[in-house]
């Protein structure tokens, strides 16, 4: 019997989903959903150079290329899909609670910009990256030597670090902060605790500069 799988692209605009035969790679079935709150310029300001989008955006559009891919297929097809994956565009993360779930998806925070994905092309965090290399160029381990030797405002912690210094709300309810790959898998597992939920070694090894010989993550005195 042959199988079948689902691969889900969040790109900057939309959800892309493509189910494909595992026999021989043949397309069954596509869809393609659009972020209506990006869509509307919910939560930019692009003379800020500020680019965030709403989970339930992610979600939703998930949701609806999903439905939208299995009405597409027979029974026996749908009875034989055995796998989901997804990429997503990076460094794109949020804060979280104790649960995993994103800040912006709390009563407190559903129209703050700050408790929602960083998008890749956010460019908030110009003068913490700029930080963020001044430090590591004269610590006693070059943390960027595997990242082309420059960390990018585009990524995991200038993102983190300039949100904390604006937001105090945001920081301190804050319990950690995911990358969207990761959080998109966890959910999709059912399972969101942070302490649970899985991190991409891309996103980890280039955005968070995690790195064996490291030891982990940068130390925390960094």
């Amino acid at each position: 019997m042959n199988k079948y799988t689902i691969g889900l692209d969040f790109g900057t605009d939309s959800v892309r989903a493509l189910v494909v035969s595992t026999l021989d790679g043949k397309e069954i079935a596509t869809s393609v959903s659009y972020y209506k709150r990006w869509k509307d310029g919910l939560y930019c300001e692009p003379s800020l150079s500020q680019y965030r989008q709403h989970p339930k955006d992610y979600l939703e559009s998930m949701e609806e290329v999903l439905q939208q891919s299995l009405a597409q297929l027979s029974e026996t097809i749908r009875k034989n899909i055995v796998g989901i994956s997804i990429d997503t565009t990076g460094s794109t993360p949020i804060a979280v609670d104790k649960s995993g779930i994103p800040l912006s998806m709390l009563n407190d925070f559903t129209e703050n910009p700050n408790a929602m994905f960083v998008l890749w092309k956010d460019h908030t965090a110009n003068q913490e990256a700029s930080e963020i290399n001044e430090l590591a160029h004269k610590w006693h381990i070059d943390y960027t030597k595997y990242v082309g030797g420059e960390y990018s405002s585009e990524w995991f912690w200038a993102k983190i670090l300039h949100i904390s210094r604006h937001d105090e709300k945001v920081r301190r309810s804050a319990y950690t902060w995911v990358e969207h790959c990761d959080w998109i898998s966890a959910y999709l597992a059912g399972n969101t605790l942070p302490s649970n939920i899985k991190r991409s070694r891309c996103a980890a090894g280039h955005k968070a500069l995690w790195h064996t010989e490291f030891h982990g993550l940068p130390e925390d005195a960094f």
